[in-house]
């Protein structure tokens, strides 16, 4: 019986740290939100009607939410990758793009630096996923 399942690929320490990477964002976001609406309404049942988020608060808001979208893929296609012994160059370079792509989307997001958060960045990390579907389907 084989064990390469147990075996920690860097695909997978980029699995960990693109979770971390989450984390990061999750409580980045959080404090900016709350510095913006006050920890009163942090602790609140928010109901009540706010104004929308603005600046470096609702940058962040907005890549934390684009994380979250793309990361569930990312998330599959690794362990799906690992699972199925189907590790090799195309998913290495995969999850280097994808943990790489995703904290130039958050930088540059954050600065404000839109063109080349999506363009470049967006896309980088976008490509990381696609490899890892060739490395699957190949």
């Amino acid at each position: 019986m084989s064990y390469d399942f147990l075996v920690v690929t860097t695909e997978l320490r980029l699995l960990v740290a693109s979770v971390i990477l989450g984390l990061l964002h999750l409580i980045a976001a959080s404090h900016l939100i709350s510095f913006q609406y006050g920890y009163r309404w942090t602790a609140s049942n928010r109901e009540q009607g706010v104004a929308p988020l603005r600046g470096l608060a609702n940058r962040v808001d907005q890549a934390t939410t684009n994380f979250l979208e793309t990361f569930p893929f990312f998330a599959a296609l690794v362990l799906a990758s690992h699972l199925t012994n189907r590790d090799g160059a195309l998913t290495l370079w995969g999850a280097h793009l994808y943990f790489w792509g995703r904290i130039g989307y958050l930088l540059a997001g954050a600065a404000g630096f839109g063109l080349l958060r999506s363009m470049v960045f967006w896309n980088t990390a976008l490509a990381g996923i696609a490899l890892f579907i060739v490395a699957l389907l190949w």
